[in-house]
């Protein structure tokens, strides 16, 4: 078997319909608009009529182009966008979740709180829904013990059997803190606490090559998965950003081409472009993309715009000279975040360790 698997640009051609080409094209005609307001905007900061005009320019095409991706993913019902499937009165926190993702002054320490925030959302989103009906009662001990111990009772979604025979796939390395965050939240939901297995994939973009020719490597000796326990089973990736879908599919095409059929496949993006989302749900039968919030375009190296940057490295900091194991990441998070996520850090070492 080979230790590596690649996935080039040319594979994923052909799914894409005609119309969603147009569509992308489109989105992209309206970004270049705004790269000309972006451009006068930032050399013109002391004219503030330059300003104004400018300012106004970029809040009407954001407009429009929120309308359109809004159009185009009602037409799919495999895609779910936060602030297009929740109430209006929702929409305010995660527009400002994002917002501070985003920004260049976010410190890392800030950026892993909001991205555990982001996943708490993204986790009603793909399963608190479904809940509504029915309910689990959440009976708790309270610190309060006068007159006698004290229990509060809280109904919360009873997610049982959605998240029953769930396997968390991890796209190493960016997503290591996302999955084990959602996996978190799956236990707490389940009345079992019930702790997801993981499966880890080491998966990079070559980043030597840009968005008409990328290739996505799977690195079959730095990945820890048992394909028999991925068999008929609810995979769940839990990815901060999604460019093209490009790594996603190579993972899924790789374990169906070795005879794995999942149950289900659910794939949890903060940000995702319009074009990456459209690639997944054209590529994979059987699967349901749940995202905080679509992004427009791509640039020619395939990053998202206006995007947040590199989420695995606002996340997990640069490598020093080689790729950190798992174990080093885990390392990495600090004995608080590694306190927190417990439970998960020792199915993540049974995975890696063979026990």
């Amino acid at each position: 078997m080979k230790d590596r698997i690649t996935l080039r640009t040319a594979d994923l051609s052909g799914y894409l319909s005609k119309i969603d080409r147009e569509n992308i094209m489109r989105l992209h005609r309206y970004y270049n608009e705004l790269t000309n307001c972006f451009r006068e905007l930032s050399v013109g900061e002391a004219n503030p009529s330059l300003v104004k005009n400018n300012t106004d320019k970029i809040i009407s095409i954001y407009e429009k182009m929120g309308e359109f991706m809004q159009k185009v993913t009602a037409e799919e019902s495999n895609l779910h966008v936060y602030s297009f499937e929740t109430p209006s009165i929702q929409h305010g926190e995660v527009s400002r979740l994002i917002a501070k993702l985003r920004n260049f002054r976010t410190t890392n320490e800030e950026f892993v709180y909001y991205i555990q925030r982001a996943y708490e959302l993204l986790f009603n989103l793909a399963w608190g829904g479904a809940g509504k009906k029915q309910k689990n009662h959440l009976i708790v001990r309270t610190p309060i013990t006068m007159p006698v111990q004290n229990f509060a009772v809280h109904k919360i979604p009873d997610v049982d059997d959605l998240i029953k025979e769930t396997v968390m796939c991890v796209m190493l390395r960016g997503a290591l803190l996302p999955s084990m965050i959602l996996s978190k939240e799956i236990q707490e939901y389940s009345s079992t606490g019930m702790v997801t297995p993981f499966a880890l994939f080491r998966i990079q973009r070559n980043d030597s090559k840009s968005k008409d020719n990328m290739e996505y490597v799977l690195d079959l000796n730095m990945s820890y998965f048992d394909l028999e326990n991925l068999e008929d089973k609810n995979l769940v990736f839990a990815d901060p950003m999604n460019a093209t879908g490009g790594s996603m599919v190579t993972i899924v095409k790789y374990l169906r081409g070795q005879g794995v059929r999942p149950r289900s496949i659910k794939i949890l993006n903060v940000v995702a472009a319009l074009q990456g989302s459209l690639q997944v749900i054209r590529s994979i039968e059987n699967i349901d993309v749940y995202m905080l919030w679509m992004d427009p375009a791509l640039n020619n190296s395939a990053y998202i715009l206006p995007g947040l940057g590199d989420a695995g490295n606002r996340i997990n900091g640069t490598d020093a000279g080689f790729p950190r194991s798992m174990i080093q990441l885990v390392a990495d998070y600090g004995s608080n975040m590694a306190s927190l996520y417990r439970s998960q850090v020792r199915e993540i070492e049974r995975t890696v360790l063979g026990g």
